[in-house]
């Protein structure tokens, strides 16, 4: 087994003359990841993936995302990339930003309340939908375009507007964020790593356990305070979302997609999909290629 790997913080420094960093990728199946799987920086982070489908894994919060994604991440939150070369995605922006963006004076004034908000909310992750997505998503692409100061009075537009946005979801339960500080980072991030490299393998309580360095009694009280979730519980979700990923991809049969996410019988993998998903993996392969085609689910 591979040893695991040390978390390593993103050091994001913008170009000189500016205050954020902005990326962006116009061809993903291109692109080379060269940050580790699993990692965090103190800046804020604003993604829009512009189609395709893929895992949004941010704390410990696991879902598939379809058509496309708008995250904002807070400070210091751990995650995985969202693109890959399977992704199929069109493009990919990344906008990166200091807790005290754009500068403290400037975040204390009456205007920016509702951007402060929204940046305190962000701190367990924020996911905006539907014409939200659509429209500040397509706003926030406009940015490698414009000179320093257009790009930095469209960001605070582009916050301003997602602080008024009711089409968001949190990620992640109030107080994980508080959770992971408290424990601290790098125990948190070494269970997120090893999962991430052995879910498809049965893994014992005590396996995980030492990881973390942990009794057993010990580590199952701090992950379900952490996450909100039993490590079993969590296990088969992270599996679940991982078979999601290959039942769009349409990978073979129903039999592989479950052995292949981790699970020893194709009736567990049922079981356990279903209550996840709420339909059965053939049900979500057959709404999955009617979305990509254009035809809303029955």
């Amino acid at each position: 087994m591979d040893p695991i790997t040390q978390p390593i913080r993103e050091q994001v420094t913008p170009a000189p003359g500016t205050s954020f960093l902005v990326k962006h990728y116009p061809q993903p199946q291109l692109r080379v990841n060269k940050l580790p799987k699993w990692h965090y920086h103190p800046e804020l982070e604003l993604v829009y993936v512009r189609g395709g489908h893929g895992r949004r894994h941010v704390g410990s919060h696991i879902s598939h995302y379809q058509d496309g994604a708008l995250i904002l991440l807070g400070s210091n939150l751990p995650h995985l990339g969202f693109t890959d070369r399977l992704t199929q995605n069109e493009k990919e922006t990344v906008v990166q930003f200091a807790p005290s963006f754009p500068n403290p004076e400037f975040l204390e004034l009456p205007e920016m309340r509702r951007v402060r908000e929204l940046m305190y909310r962000a701190r367990n992750g924020l996911s905006f939908d539907g014409t939200t997505r659509t429209v500040q998503g397509n706003r926030l692409e406009r940015l490698i375009d414009l000179p320093p100061l257009g790009r930095l009075l469209l960001l605070v537009d582009i916050l301003n507007e997602l602080s008024d946005s009711t089409e968001c979801e949190d990620l992640n339960a109030e107080g994980f964020h508080l959770q992971v500080e408290t424990h601290g980072y790098e125990r948190f991030n070494q269970v997120q790593e090893f999962i991430g490299q052995n879910f498809d393998r049965d893994i014992s309580l005590d396996e995980i356990a030492g990881v973390a360095a942990m009794t057993v009694p010990a580590f199952c009280r701090y992950f379900k305070k952490t996450t909100g979730r039993t490590f079993i519980t969590y296990l088969n979700d992270f599996r679940i979302v991982y078979a999601c990923k290959l039942l769009a991809d349409d990978h073979t049969t129903i039999q592989n997609v479950a052995f292949d996410s981790g699970f020893n019988s194709v009736s567990q993998f049922n079981r356990a999909f279903k209550k996840h998903s709420g339909k059965t993996a053939s049900e979500y392969r057959s709404a999955f290629k009617l979305t990509v085609s254009g035809r809303v689910p029955e």
